[in-house]
């Protein structure tokens, strides 16, 4: 198949996949990149102990839906057996349905991933000008994938550092953005916790900005629950050292959890959990001539149409509506 029609999209998470899976039904030659062992990004579920497996989502723990175009999807989703809804509300109702991956959150992205080319364990280490084709994308192994258009979806930190050598002008302010941090402790119990109505509690306030109970939800055969720390007790605990932090929110935990015991636990670092500023657009692209023809990045993610699930999602397809329209157009 020709360059013209080959796109690199980097980044296996929902963006990532959506972008993906829109290309490849225009007739493109996707390749979906991902450093990761397996697909998802934010839509992380984790199996702990053995035999008894525990699973946790760990990552995003549930989604709304407010456009008709991510209605669209979700609609698709639900047929399939991929997601179901979880309740309307950890406090009073409020009409919007949750809806969670019926066998974890990972579950979307592995039925997105059905039929795409996604290579993960795959770490791109740089995005530059191409001989044969407008792109290289150069893996750390020193593979270069030759490309038409690159969509990139890793946060944008890790972006900067991949497209140093493209010789392209991106805005400061889109490549400096910050993200929050978040400190995850998986505890397996030995009995059923109580957590807030439905297995859900939120207070951005708190020690735990989240807390969710992957048992109630209907994820875990096995009493499970993910503690979420807020942005700021995980900036404040950042750089203790793995054991006083694993401690420091098994205490905390004790709150929520006393008719109950932790039998094992976990302890987890997100560096680039949740944005502190979203784009304006939902992607941000950019196209050179070159004597190949034109080539195209597109940036999308959680940064550009929001921080939630849905946001990733709309992000995706703008990239991919842009990415098509851009090499029609030239």
């Amino acid at each position: 198949m020709s360059h013209a029609r080959r796109v690199v999209v980097i980044g296996a998470g929902l963006s990532g996949l959506i972008a993906a899976r829109d290309l490849a039904s225009h007739g493109f030659d996707v390749t979906v990149l991902d450093k990761g062992r397996g697909v998802g990004g934010r839509l992380a579920t984790r199996r702990v102990g053995s035999p008894a497996t525990a699973v946790f989502d760990h990552g995003a723990q549930f989604f709304t839906v407010r456009s008709p175009e991510f209605a669209r999807d979700v609609d698709e989703w639900t047929r399939a057996g991929v997601v179901r809804e979880w309740c309307r509300g950890f406090g009073d109702d409020d009409g919007h349905a949750r809806y969670v991956g019926v066998d974890g959150m990972a579950s979307i992205a592995k039925h997105l991933a059905r039929e795409l080319d996604v290579r993960t364990n795959t770490l791109v280490f740089a995005i530059r000008r191409g001989g044969a084709s407008p792109w290289d994308v150069v893996l750390d192994d020193a593979t270069v994938l030759p490309a038409q258009a690159v969509v990139v979806t890793c946060p944008l930190p890790q972006t900067y550092s991949l497209l140093v050598s493209a010789e392209l002008e991106i805005p400061p302010a889109l490549l400096t953005a910050d993200y929050d941090r978040t400190l995850a402790l998986l505890a397996v119990l030995d009995r059923p916790a109580t957590i807030g109505r439905h297995g859900g509690w939120q207070n951005p306030n708190a020690t735990f900005s989240w807390i969710g109970d992957n048992y109630a939800k209907g994820v875990s055969v096995v009493p499970a629950v993910t503690f979420h720390a807020s942005p700021q007790w995980s900036l404040d605990h950042w750089d203790d050292d793995h054991e006083h932090a694993h401690a420091a929110l098994k205490l905390a935990a004790a709150e929520f959890l006393a008719n109950c015991s932790i039998v094992t636990s976990e302890f987890k670092r997100w560096r680039f959990a949740t944005p502190t500023s979203i784009w304006p657009e939902p992607c941000h692209v950019v196209t050179i001539d070159s004597m190949q023809g034109p080539g195209v990045i597109a940036l999308a993610g959680d940064a550009f149409a929001g921080p939630k699930v849905e946001g990733a999602a709309l992000s995706g397809a703008a990239a991919a509506e842009r990415v098509r329209a851009e090499l029609a157009a030239h």
